[in-house]
């Protein structure tokens, strides 16, 4: 019985106009959203390739060290699997409005994009009517005449909408992939099909979601007019206002201060504030020093032509001149450590603040399955706020190796030149360590998407038991 009523829910789909307005739809829109991707991916990493080109021609020139970071500063390569979800590298930046302004007006769809909205609003124009209509058409009361179970009609509709809104998907999505098969500058690992896997799954509960959303809310109304209104208000309220206005509901319940008024006391505190204080110490260490050698008055007046001479010249001078680089260099590392202490506290706080204003935020947002959906494809992806976390933790390794290198390379140029301006003179750093992105392994995206798709599962499986139990008390008279 089951399966007869499956069937019939699908051949009633199968026969409507607007399955074939979806199939076309999507037989359009998938496919070429998927060439535009691919083609934008291939674009960025061909800028990524000149741009690390770019930067051995720089450091084979310019290396020096008070710029070398700024130049080195780790960076993410743009991953294959951008071309089907951008996350947040869909973020517009401001500074190509100049170049190209309609990715800032327009930013691109994605495979997120047409599955959240496309799909969930194409679920509901499906199941609307799947009570309602019936009701009015009379079949429903036959079939309830013959002793079918109510849960099993239920059952039958959100399994055969979700199965007819299933194929044309797939089949558009497979033609997709078949054009990033054949195309040879893309080539997806096992864990990136592995992915895609993923996202399918969640993709056909998030269909199911929407699917059951509209069978309760056919079988809440008489007339299918009035169902399709309501459906149409709860998709505007869970996929555009829900998940917009997260953020802000977040905000007020957990405020954090203004992070430009953070940024603007940090800058103080570690520029101005920290020169002020770096100058006071190294006056105090030279007037110490110099009731200690006389032979230092006047060296802050010296040039470096001077100074180098007079060592040369004078071994007592270079004796005395050793101990002041080095109270000097003391004095400005421990201005540093002073005034970065009480940046990092307000950092802290600002962090810290962010951090729950987050994480309430995230949590209010889920209650829109568009959230979930959106959370479970950026992260499967590594293009979501989980990869910016895995960026990190990788990057710390490298700047730890990057300032014990930095400490050596200074050192052996001071011995090659007492007077040498480290800061600004250019270094050899051929052999200096070199970052290396590597994605996070499959198995802990998945972990990471494991309570997004637990959500949208409990999600799917309560709208099926309120339209069960809505459907158990509907007069079909």
């Amino acid at each position: 019985m089951g399966k007869t009523l499956i069937l019939k829910e699908i051949h009633n789909h199968l026969v409507s106009f607007r399955f074939l307005a979806v199939f076309a739809l999507l037989l359009v829109i998938v496919p070429v959203t998927v060439l535009i991707l691919t083609n934008d991916t291939i674009r960025k990493q061909d800028e990524y390739s000149q741009r690390q080109t770019d930067i051995q021609n720089y450091l084979a020139k310019y290396a020096h060290f008070n710029r070398l970071y700024a130049v080195l500063a780790p960076s993410q390569p743009p991953l294959p699997l951008q071309a089907l979800v951008l996350g947040l590298t869909a973020v517009p930046r401001l500074d190509t409005f100049d170049n190209d302004p309609l990715p800032v007006l327009f930013p691109m769809i994605d495979l997120t994009f047409i599955l959240a909205i496309l799909m969930s609003l194409a679920a509901l124009i499906f199941s609307y009517d799947a009570v309602s209509g019936e009701k009015e058409d009379g079949t429903l009361k036959l079939m309830l005449a013959n002793g079918v179970p109510r849960a099993k009609i239920i059952l039958a509709k959100v399994v055969g909408g979700t199965m007819i809104l299933w194929i044309p998907f797939v089949i558009s999505l497979a033609l997709s992939m078949i054009l990033l098969l054949v195309h040879p500058r893309i080539a997806w690992s096992a864990s990136d099909w592995g992915a895609v896997g993923m996202i399918l799954i969640g993709a056909f509960i998030y269909i199911a979601l929407f699917f059951g959303l509209g069978v309760l809310v056919s079988s809440r109304h008489a007339s299918s007019a009035s169902s399709i209104l309501t459906s149409l208000f709860l998709w505007v309220l869970f996929i555009l206002v829900v998940p917009n206005l997260s953020p802000y509901v977040a905000s007020l319940i957990r405020p954090s201060p203004s992070i430009v008024e953070v940024n603007r006391q940090i800058d103080k505190i570690e520029d101005a504030d920290r020169d002020d204080m770096g100058r006071k110490l190294e006056k105090e260490m030279r007037e110490k020093l110099a009731k200690e050698f006389p032979v230092l008055a006047g060296v802050e007046r010296m040039n470096e032509a001077t100074i180098k001479a007079e060592i040369d010249r004078n071994p007592g001078f270079a004796k005395a001149y050793a101990v002041f680089r080095k109270g000097r260099e003391e004095a400005w590392h421990q201005a540093n450590v002073i005034q970065y202490a009480k940046s990092k506290v307000l950092r802290d706080d600002l962090n810290a603040k962010d951090k729950a204003q987050t994480k309430l935020s995230v949590a209010l947002s889920m209650i829109s399955p568009l959230a979930s959906l959106t959370y479970l494809c950026a992260d499967l992806t590594s293009s979501g706020s989980r990869n910016l976390v895995h960026f990190d933790t990788i990057r710390g390794p490298w700047d730890n190796a990057y300032d014990n290198y930095m400490r050596r390379k200074m050192e052996d140029m001071r011995k090659a030149n007492p007077t040498v301006d480290i800061w600004n003179t250019a270094a050899d750093v051929s052999d200096m360590p070199r970052f290396v992105y590597k994605e996070e392994s499959l198995a802990g995206r998945i972990a990471a998407i494991l309570w997004p798709l637990v959500v949208l599962i409990v999600m799917t499986f309560g709208l099926f038991v309120a339209a069960v139990l809505s459907f158990n008390r509907t007069d079909v008279r």
